[in-house]
């Protein structure tokens, strides 16, 4: 049954027989015996408590061998009710629509209740954090694989358990994963390869602090139309202890981008690989009048009462900046989040892989009409006849995988010109993680530098955070 948008109608169907998944320890390289067949409907869906927008995106489009029927799990209230509103957005919109079955159970225990029933074989998660991290170590302990948004863990308390879900999750043969959709942008691919170019980018220079090798810098804002219509945030994003802080959070893209993108397919350590070196946080101010235009409250609620400043403003710990070596090659990560981007203005990434012969940079500013572009720039000494010819093999080489890309000269080195069909867009990159997760559940194993990679990924972010802590603590002295 499909349930109308804004339905109040919640029931619980109960398997009397499951199908029971298991696979090979995750860190394994080898063939599982215990994998997904590619029959339809063997990956069953369970979303918990959905409390933002990201939940409903995992499913914005039939996906092969996923059942059509899910089980949602939630305490209700209106975070449910929003998440229904998409999902039935998407079975009743005009072009491919989808036909996904809603089978809901609401209460308090709902967690408990998705553990006593599990009608599914993986959970997705996106919503409030505050016992995300406790959901994942139970699912996993539970032979539940898990699919979850970022960020995994909010605090280095969370970061140990989650350490933890990590060894359960390979004991009990489950896969855990993060949905990190910046990796399927046609820019950050492209970068990726061509850092890997010796004749084109040479060496990635080692860097320093103040000019890291390395820099990701993100720019967003909390009042934003979404598919036409403002952004409606649930009241719980703004107090930290719930949703996290910015450091923890976007920056988990950043941070990713940075591995993924400088050692590609390579384990990295936390221990031996990375070095924390600075870190810093700082406010978004935010009227009354500003949390009920992104809220639709008509008053701060109860639970933020305590962090009000004097003048009734709330200071939402939003922004973030993280400088650390991988390798000992500087790297720098910072997002911003603004109330309201100015007319005409909207998100912004810049992206900048310093290397021996070009800089690899990503814009996304007004001067490219807020559309990622890639420029490949000449470094110091680097003759720009030899400059062009290998980034002339170099397109040569990718019109393979992307053809029709091309580029133009400018005073600086050179621009990209990528065809409009490799801009999926941010809500088509959720699909594109799901195939990916759900391809590794059939092959019953994820890609050997993964789980060791989210392991160091979440130590920089929470690490970061107790290390701008400090320095806020210091600085009060």
């Amino acid at each position: 049954m499909t349930l109308p948008p804004g339905s109040l109608l919640f029931f619980t169907i109960i398997f009397t027989s499951l199908l029971t998944v298991s696979f090979s320890g995750c860190t394994s390289s080898e063939e599982s015996s215990n994998q997904i067949s590619d029959g339809a409907g063997e990956i069953r869906l369970m979303t918990l408590n959905p409390g933002h927008f990201h939940a409903a995106l995992v499913q914005k489009n039939e996906l092969e061998g996923v059942s059509s029927r899910v089980h949602i799990y939630s305490p209700g209230g209106e975070d449910l009710a929003l998440h229904m509103q998409r999902i039935n957005g998407f079975n009743q919109r005009n072009e491919d629509p989808t036909e996904w079955e809603s089978v809901i159970y609401e209460g308090h225990d709902y967690f408990k209740k998705m553990l006593e029933e599990q009608p599914g074989n993986v959970m997705i998660v996106a919503g409030n954090n505050r016992l995300k991290t406790d959901y994942i170590l139970q699912a996993v302990d539970e032979g539940i694989h898990v699919l979850s948004d970022k960020p995994m863990a909010i605090d280095s308390g969370n970061w140990i358990r989650l350490r933890d879900a990590f060894r359960i999750a390979g004991e009990r043969g489950v896969l855990l994963y993060d949905i990190m959709t910046e990796r399927y942008e046609v820019t950050s691919r492209i970068q990726r390869i061509l850092a890997q170019n010796r004749e084109l980018f040479g060496e990635l220079q080692t860097g320093t602090p103040d000019e890291p090798a390395v820099v990701k810098q993100s720019v967003h804002h909390l009042y934003k139309m979404v598919a036409g219509a403002p952004l409606r945030r649930p009241q719980w994003y703004f107090d930290t202890l719930q949703q996290g802080e910015g450091i923890v959070d976007v920056t988990t893209h950043l941070v990713d981008l940075s591995l993924w993108g400088t050692f590609p397919d390579e384990a990295i350590s936390y221990e031996s690989d990375v070095e924390l070196i600075h870190a810093r946080r700082w406010p978004t101010m935010l009227t009354e009048e500003q949390f009920g235009r992104i809220t639709g409250a008509s008053a701060f609620p109860d639970f933020l009462q305590e962090q009000l400043l004097a003048d009734g403003r709330l200071p939402y710990y939003s922004n973030g900046e993280i400088g650390f070596t991988l390798r000992e090659h500087h790297v720098n990560v910072s997002v911003e989040w603004a109330y309201e981007a100015p007319p005409g203005g909207n998100d912004t990434h810049y992206s900048l892989m310093r290397g021996t012969h070009s800089n690899l940079v990503i814009r996304q500013g007004a001067d490219q009409n807020f559309r990622s572009t890639l420029f490949v720039e000449m470094a110091e000494g680097t003759d720009p006849v030899n400059l062009e010819r290998a980034l002339e093999a170099s397109v040569e080489e990718l019109s393979g995988e992307f053809p029709g890309l091309s580029y133009l000269k400018n005073e600086y080195g050179f621009e990209l010109i990528i065809p409009d069909e490799y801009y999926l867009g941010h809500e088509a990159h959720f699909g594109k993680v799901a195939e990916a997760y759900f391809g590794y559940l059939k092959e019953g194993r994820l890609p050997h530098w993964e789980i060791p990679n989210m392991i160091t990924k979440y130590y920089i972010t929470t690490q970061a955070r107790e290390l701008a802590m400090r320095a806020d603590s210091a600085s009060d002295l």
